[in-house]
């Protein structure tokens, strides 16, 4: 399974949600999971499984396909209850 966390120019705030989405996967002791990091012009729906984008870019990442979108960036309660509900999904955990 692959995540592609999506931000408007691929450098800082995708980073810091992969970074975040890997600490949370770690706690739920999933390890067969790829995370990268986009700009959202970069980003194409083959790219992955499913995309984490901020509420600002979500209409624009809308063509992307399974698109997860976070309300705060920085809400760690926020993602990881997002993460573990795909991970759910996805029959992960």
């Amino acid at each position: 399974m692959k995540i592609l966390t999506v931000c408007g120019s691929g450098l800082g705030t995708s980073f810091m949600v992969e970074m975040n989405i890997n600490q949370i996967l770690g706690e739920l002791g999933v390890t067969d999971v790829e995370v990268n990091h986009s700009d959202l012009s970069s980003a194409t729906p083959g790219d992955a499984d499913v995309f984490f984008l901020a509420k600002d870019i979500a209409e624009g990442g809308a063509h992307l396909g399974n698109v997860i979108v976070l309300d705060s960036i920085i809400d760690m309660d926020e993602l990881r209850a997002k993460v573990t509900q795909v991970m759910n999904d996805h029959g992960k955990i």
